[in-house]
Order: structure tokens, then sequence, then C-alpha cells
């Protein structure tokens, strides 16, 4: 049993990881930003687990704030990121990357050396791809800090919660005839379930051989973007025309939208990045964790509930 910190437990891959590092049996202390925040990290659990949880405030953009969270830790999952942002790339580089390079920073100072890491499959530097550039940097950040680190790098995740699906989701609900798709949909994707994600997090813990890897992971199947539509519209029992749009026309939308600080479904940046294939060995997970994970078809179901329903209902104690 470790006390892990997690960085990001109150959000979509928190609230999975969270729940596996305790089944597993280890203590975790939950770097949350506000009370609302940790509510929520403790609201998911069954009552029992809750008394396993610390909550301790700190923000990874914050670095004075981070020592006083480290102490009596003994490893972190920095799971903090954003996937997009609306001022060209800033909010990106101050949350992925300075805020990885603060974390790294606090733990050497601590003499915490454990560290998991939450990287993304696909991620290179380019100007022009702000979100994948501050990831590549983040996890060359951890490659180099001199600390007993893992980097996981998954496709896309699915489940309960989370932001990209259940986006296409609430895309399908507003639109009652067509869903866009970029360009012909070619773009291909090897969705992996966050429980297996959750599950590889804590195999790393207990597994003094992954120290120093970096590991790509995906689902035991490859998708295009249009495949990973259809899913969604037979997911939620939806019928819709399945419209491709040119890539600049969607990407110049997307621009507009940023500009005028309208909500669109995906950001100017998002739109470049999927000129990047997503994918890698179908054998990835089995190959370095030992076990198949679970193909996503079938598998959607949540998505008949918006995002905000899918909180898991827990029982209090009578």
């Amino acid at each position: 049993m470790a006390v892990v910190l997690v960085t990001g437990p109150s959000g979509f891959v928190g609230s999975h990881v969270v729940p596996a590092l305790l089944d597993a049996g280890h203590r975790v202390v939950a770097l949350v930003r506000s009370d609302a925040a940790g509510a929520r990290v403790l609201g998911r659990l069954p009552p029992a687990d809750r008394e396993r949880v610390e909550l301790r405030r700190g923000d990874v953009t914050e670095p004075d704030s981070l020592p006083a969270t480290l102490a009596g830790v003994e490893a972190v999952v920095h799971l903090v990121a954003i996937p997009r942002d609306r001022d060209g790339g800033r909010s990106l580089r101050r949350v992925n990357e300075e805020g990885t390079r603060n974390v790294v920073v606090a733990m050497r100072a601590a003499g915490v050396g454990r560290l998991v890491h939450l990287g993304a499959l696909g991620v290179v530097e380019d100007p022009r791809l702000h979100y994948a550039t501050s990831k590549a940097r983040a996890e060359r950040l951890v490659a180099s800090s001199g600390l007993a680190a893992t980097i996981l790098k998954p496709s896309l995740l699915w489940g309960e919660r989370d932001g990209f699906f259940n986006i296409l989701a609430d895309l399908v609900r507003r639109s009652p005839l067509v869903v866009p798709v970029p360009g012909r949909g070619r773009s291909r994707f090897q969705p992996l379930a966050v429980t297996d994600l959750a599950r590889c997090v804590v195999l790393c813990l207990e597994r003094e051989a992954t120290v120093g890897g970096v590991y790509e992971l995906g689902g035991p199947r490859i998708w295009t973007y249009r495949e990973i539509v259809e899913e969604v519209l037979r997911a939620m029992g939806a019928r819709r025309l399945v419209l491709p749009v040119p890539v600049p026309m969607l990407g110049a939308v997307a621009r507009g939208a940023e500009l005028l600080g309208l909500p669109f479904p995906v950001a100017s940046d998002q739109v470049r990045q999927l000129a990047l294939d997503n994918v890698t060995n179908l054998d990835a997970v089995e190959r370095a964790f030992g076990f198949t994970p679970l193909d996503m078809a079938g598998h959607l179901g949540y998505l008949r509930k918006r995002r905000s329903e899918q909180e898991p209902v827990v029982a209090e104690p009578a």
C-alpha cells in the first residue's frame, strides 16, 4: 500500500483512477483547487472509501501551493491537463507544460521519486498544434526529470463522463438531421476504456519494471472518425445523416467561434490535430500489462444520458 497524490482527481480520468487506486489498497491524497472539486471527488465514492482519501488544496499552475500537498506522499499520479483553449495555446502551455514542470520540481524538492504521468498518443512538437506541443513538451520534462517516472500515452478515452464522445452525443442532440464529420472521416483512432487506463496506472505503481517506461496504449480495434460517429448514433438509438464537411471549412468555423467566444464542439487546434492518426499496436496493452482491453463496440450506452447525469449514484449510510 502506498500514499498516492493524484492531480486532477475530480476530472474524467481522475474519477476512474481514484477508485481503482482505493480498490488496490492505496491511500489517496487528492489535489483539488476548490471545495466544490473536493466534494465531487468524495461524492463519487462509497462512504467507506472516503476515509482513505485526504483532500489537499493546491494548483499545478501555482508552484508555491505544491510543497505542502506532497508531505507524506510516496508517489504521484499526474493527470491534470486541458484539451483546448481559446487564447492561441497560452493556457495549454500554462497548464499542460508548465503545470507538469511545477509538479516535477516540487517532487524533487520534497524527495518524492515515483511518478506516473498521463501523456497522450500521437502528440508531436509542432507550432501549428498547440495541444500536441504542450503535451509532447510535458512528456519530455518528465522523461528528463531524473524521477522514477512512467509515461502512459493513451488514444481517445471512453467511459462515463468522458469528453470526446459526450461532445459527439451533444452534437447529435442539437442536430436533428445531420452530424458533420471532418473531411471524409478517415482519421484513425484506437479508443481505450478509461477503466482499462486506470488499471494500467495501478499496475505501474505495483511493478517496478515499468519505471522509465513510455507506453502507448490503445483499445483492441482501430476506428475511423466516421465509424466512431456511427457507433455513437447506434448507442443513442438515433438516426442522422453523416455529412462530410471540408476540413478547411470546419477549421474556419471553429476559429470564428473562438474569436466570438461562441460554443463549438471542437477547437481549431483540434481540427488541425485530425491530420495525424492516433493509433498504436493493437496488442500494446496486452504486451505491456498482460490483459486485453475492452472493445468499445456496444459499450457506449451511457451516452443516452447527458454527461451531468452520468455521475455515479452512491448510497449514503443509513
